[in-house]
């Protein structure tokens, strides 16, 4: 086990390498138990750099067999080896070539980083800190090098031998060996060196870039899986694509690889010319895969290769800034998916993801800046802060400055900047003035953790025709505080009036819809104002924030009758869902006021025009989201009953409409996933799990039936859903049926696992105790584990948060388990705790016994410690 003292990085400490190298040449000589690894490293001294000690170079649990300075081998008083380093006490002035020999065991390696070997298949993972597992390296992302791998392998047990970049050379060797070599001539940091070897299948394509070059596009995965990555493939084609008309961004290589393994820790890894994803991220047909996972695919696919220019050609200085390409690629996946698909919808479904993952994390004791100060784990910090926030910075960005200079900017960023490791400045400045005030107070948005609070209220003067705006906020600083330090904050807005939006004047210039608060307070007045208007805020949501402004439910509901903006129609609806859940909350729940069901009427109303924005908009926020919006000490049992009662209530009234709705929205066959599919199926299940939340039998009986002749995955599994939540004895004999048919297929087993882990019945934690002893999760394979374990602490909010505390035992008892073996899996599970101390009193002292035994526990990892010190930190205070 893993067991490091490790003293927390620090943003401020950073100094540039004292050595660079120049180029790696490794060679791999692969064996389960014993391969061999000789690293040689062109190496010279930094003259950037001020240090003149020892050449330090990292590596964990290494086994070294040999090191040689220009060809000669080293005396032993020559270094010095530790379990973190070696270290070469006196290195040349001038440059000189360095040559590691190590001895891994990827049989052996279960924390799935480094080189590993699973199913039969060796792997790499290197990012964040990987590739020190393999040899001794300066394993930071600011030391750039050009690497050249010769890869031997048996024919029989490893005919693919793929690596970086272009294939050399391949032969077959007199011993029954395969010789692969491969050249990258893109100088790349070691986090982004991959190797792949095994017995794949591939599927096959080109790619004929804007300026004639004809790219080699392969697809490997079991033999099994093979015919389930075509659509993966043509989502990288289009990707390509648009990264050329878009960004003006062309693929740098003669082929470009993706590998699908099952056991691989992240969703997928950018590594150059050679992406490895989690299989659940590549494979993909009807029966199954749904549309949301088609929908994944085609985002993860084409976020992967956008790293190639964004986070590759120009990487990161520290893993401080791994907010920039993190972010700015995840802007760039949303911006490809809004082009292919309706833009309305997926902002729609980015800004719940945003709400559902980023905002607790911000008002929890896991929140950290989008570019943190320190840490004791980089891993640690993989968060939907980084990724998500991080985005909605890069698109207030372009909110502010327009869409014209936005483009400019980048083009500067790509020429300024490529083939070099960055920083957030650098990226900025190549769009705002550096240093400068706008630069500067920006800038805040990368150094503040916390969510922004926006108080808007409004007057309206029929005298004079003009109406005006205050608009105050309250920021989080540097420190986490609350402080006077404003931050601009671009805020999109819409005068609406009986016809709709208002043409109005703002300053005696025509309003262009963009208001732009970078001062504590200030009042905006507007002319031209026909009659009183409401505000529409926040359109699109143009920053990452909280908006309070006081409005009836009647003023809601005619911002979502007359507001043309998508998102905020859907924002509308979304605020009398939640003030209706809120009520019930409170108090005993009552019925729906008339506002609310006149909104949801309309809803029913205009659905045919985008049956995929109706399905967003009749889905009530979900638990997790209430528990944000919830004053005071949380209880969830009194969530859950106020969403159930609110479904009920909508069951009863509007069930006939629902089910004529289903009956309405035929997808047509046969099966497709594009988006116009998609949505009239995301529409039929959303209505028809509306029409069983009161308790229809003829709606069950509509479920039961389409879990038994659906020919594609979406439909099958809705109504799987439907009936275990009905906990009816279908629901049971579905759950059998499901088993039975998808036994052998893991990623539609995940759904399956998911599903009973999300159950809100008091069985839920004896059922997932169950389900973790099965043989199905005996090797704790990660997407099991997140499917069971992190589904139901996450989604499950009363059975987690059981009064007993055994849902906290649970997962605790869980992460011991797994540290050992896989760290990084462990300390993400963590992250359910993160408003422990929100809980009434009861439940609070269950969460911090059970995170406290487990802190107790001898040998854990500093993975699990620094989140574990990071929930705990409050709690020690008071």
């Amino acid at each position: 086990m893993e067991n490091r003292e490790k003293t927390a990085i620090r943003l401020d400490d950073y100094r540039p390498p004292p050595f660079l190298v120049r180029t790696v040449d490794l060679t791999f000589d692969l064996h389960p138990e014993r391969t061999q690894v000789r690293a040689t490293l062109s190496l010279e001294r930094n003259p950037e750099s001020a240090e003149t000690g020892p050449l330090v170079l990292d590596g964990y649990d290494l086994e070294l067999s040999a090191l040689s300075l220009d060809e000669a081998p080293l005396p032993a008083e020559a270094y010095r080896v530790d379990r973190n380093s070696l270290r070469l006490i006196d290195p040349p002035k001038e440059a000189f070539k360095l040559t590691v020999e190590t001895v891994l065991k990827p049989d052996g390696n279960h924390a799935l980083l480094g080189l590993y070997r699973s199913a039969g298949i060796y792997c790499t993972q290197c990012e964040a800190e990987g590739f020190r597992r393999i040899t001794y390296f300066p394993d930071r992302p600011d030391v750039l090098a050009t690497y050249r791998t010769t890869i031997f392998g048996d024919a029989k047990t490893t005919p693919v031998l793929l690596a970086n970049g272009n294939c050399v050379s391949r032969d077959l060797m007199p011993d029954g060996r395969i010789r692969a070599v491969w050249h990258d001539p893109h100088p790349k940091p070691c986090y982004l060196f991959a190797l792949v070897a095994g017995e794949l299948a591939n599927l096959q394509d080109s790619f004929t870039t804007g300026s004639g070059r004809q790219v080699a596009l392969n697809v490997y995965a079991a033999q099994d899986k093979i015919d389930q990555c075509a659509y993966a493939l043509e989502a990288l084609k289009r990707a390509m694509r648009w990264d050329e008309e878009k960004f003006g961004r062309e693929c740098d290589l003669d082929n470009f690889n993706i590998v699908a393994l099952s056991d691989f820790n992240m969703g997928a890894m950018e590594n150059k010319g050679l992406n490895i994803f989690n299989d659940s991220f590549i494979l993909a047909s009807p029966d199954t895969a749904t549309d949301q996972d088609y929908a994944t695919i085609e985002a993860v696919v084409a976020h992967e290769y956008f790293h190639n220019w964004t986070g590759n050609r120009i990487t990161c200085r520290d893993w401080f800034q791994l907010c920039l390409k993190e972010g700015l690629t995840v802007f760039r996946d949303q911006e490809f998916t809004s082009s292919v698909r309706s833009r309305a919808v997926k902002r729609i479904a980015d800004v719940k993801q945003l709400r559902a993952l980023q905002f607790p994390e911000d008002a929890g004791m896991l929140a950290h800046p989008v570019r943190p100060q320190s840490y004791l784990e980089i891993s640690n910090f993989y968060t939907a802060t980084v990724y998500l926030k991080g985005a909605e910075i890069v698109r207030m960005l372009r909110t502010l400055i327009g869409s014209a200079a936005f483009r400019k900017g980048m083009d500067l960023f790509f020429r300024r900047y490529d083939g070099q490791a960055v920083t957030v400045e650098d990226f900025l400045g190549c769009f705002l003035e550096a240093p400068g005030p706008v630069f500067e107070q920006f800038m805040l948005w990368y150094r503040s953790k916390g969510t922004p609070q926006l108080e808007a209220k409004g007057h309206f003067c029929a005298k004079t025709r003009s109406y005006e705006l205050t608009l105050k906020q309250r920021s989080p600083q540097p420190d986490g505080n609350a402080g006077k330090q404003p931050m601009v904050i671009p805020v999109e807005t819409s005068l609406i009036g009986e016809r709709g939006d208002m043409s109005v004047k703002l300053d005696g210039r025509p309003f262009d819809g963009l208001l732009v608060l970078d001062r504590e307070e200030r009042v905006f007045r507007f002319t031209d104002v026909p009659d009183e208007p409401i505000p529409s805020l926040l359109r699109g949501l143009s920053a990452p924030i909280h908006l309070h402004i006081d409005r009836s439910d009647a003023e809601i509901a005619r911002i979502a009758a007359r507001e043309t903006d998508g998102f905020n129609r859907w924002q509308a609806l979304q605020t009398l869902s939640m003030n209706v859940l809120l009520d019930g909350v409170r108090a005993e729940p009552k019925d729906a006021p008339q506002d609310f069901l006149f909104a949801i009427g309309a809803v029913i109303d205009d659905a045919a025009q985008d049956p995929a924005f109706a399905a967003l908009a009749l889905t009530l926020p979900e638990e997790r989201e209430i528990a944000q919006h919830v004053e005071g000490l949380l209880h969830p049992d009194l969530i859950h009953r106020s969403r159930n009662h609110l479904r009920d209530r909508l069951s009863r009234k509007y069930g006939e409409a629902f089910l004529e709705l289903r009956a309405e929205n035929v997808p047509g066959a046969p099966y497709a996933p594009d988006p116009f599919q998609a949505g009239r199926r995301s529409l039929r299940n959303t209505v028809l799990d509306l029409a069983c939340a009161g308790g229809d039998s003829a709606a069950f009986d509509l479920a039961w039936r389409q879990f038994q002749e659906a020919d594609n995955m979406t439909d099958c599994v809705a109504a799987l859903g439907i009936l275990a939540r009905s906990r009816s004895r279908r629901g049971q004999e579905a759950l059998t049926r499901f088993e039975e048919r998808y036994s052998d297929k893991p990623l539609a087993m995940d759904k399956w696992l998911a599903i009973q882990a999300a159950l809100p019945d008091s069985e839920a934690v004896a059922r997932v105790k169950g389900l973790l002893s099965s043989d199905r999760l005996a090797d704790r394979n990660p997407n099991r584990v997140h499917a069971l374990v992190g589904t139901f602490a996450n989604e499950n909010l009363t059975q987690f948060n059981a009064p007993d505390g055994s849902g906290y035992a649970l997962v605790t008892e869980l992460v011991a388990e797994l540290d050992g073996r896989n760290p990084i899996l462990a300390a993400r599970l963590l992250s359910a705790f993160a408003a422990w101390r929100r809980l009434e009193p009861t439940r609070r002292s269950k969460a911090e016994q059970a995170l406290r035994a487990l802190r107790a526990l001898r040998a854990l990892t500093s993975d699990v410690t620094e989140i574990l010190d990071r929930l705990l930190m409050e709690a020690s205070k008071n």
